[in-house]
């Protein structure tokens, strides 16, 4: 399985890793910072080549990933954990204060195994942690969510906050259309337009093909 995962990332960010990292340090430094406080403890589920966890400042940084080539991509001072998402993780229950996961949702291989690894995050987020959720749109995208071959578990804005309303979370914000589909198979776009754009939040619905929820742990 990992020796799978392995080709998948290679053949599909190759040449992409730096341009990937800087959009990645614009995001965090625009958007997502504004809820990781330096003394949170966070996880990047699904972590790939570690472009969210390496840009964010906490004092407490996991990473998860199936990928054992992901370690090598991570700062030294994130603790990985290379192992099955949905199955008991070696971090402490209750003890997170975010988990962060974007675009791996949908390559997990079942729902069952989704709301397993679901349970999870419930389990070792503390009480009012919060989940943030990024994730290809299948209301927004129809057939073009099927274009990549590892995707499996199709997801909306909708089914995804019902899926965390079952799991005990709560939403506090559920944005439909957030970030463009993906960063692969096009042309890399100036720098300055991924910033203007995170700043113009009313042109959105006319580019986001990307879902963004985030919720609580009730």
């Amino acid at each position: 399985m990992s020796d799978s995962i392995s080709k998948i990332y290679q053949l599909r960010f190759s040449g992409h890793e730096e341009y990937r990292n800087t959009v990645w340090k614009i995001l965090v430094k625009d958007f997502f910072s504004k809820w990781i406080r330096m003394d949170s403890a966070v996880l990047d589920l699904g972590c790939g080549y570690g472009e969210f966890i390496n840009n964010i400042s906490a004092n407490d940084r996991h990473a998860m990933d199936l990928n054992p080539e992901s370690s090598d991509r991570l700062d030294p001072n994130i603790q990985f954990h290379q192992q099955n998402c949905s199955e008991p993780w070696s971090i402490e229950e209750n003890s997170l204060d975010l988990v962060f996961t974007s675009n791996f949702f949908e390559h997990l291989p079942s729902k069952e195994i989704l709301s397993q690894t679901i349970q999870q995050i419930h389990k070792h987020l503390k009480p009012n942690g919060r989940l943030i959720m990024l994730g290809p749109n299948i209301a927004a995208l129809k057939g073009h969510y099927w274009d990549f071959w590892d995707h499996h578990v199709p997801l909306s804005d909708q089914s995804a906050g019902e899926l965390l309303e079952l799991h005990r979370f709560t939403v506090e914000k559920n944005i439909r259309h957030f970030l463009p589909y993906n960063m692969v198979r096009i042309r890399k776009r100036p720098l300055a337009l991924v910033k203007l754009y995170i700043r113009l939040p009313f042109i959105w619905p006319f580019f986001g093909k990307q879902f963004l929820i985030i919720s609580r742990k009730s």
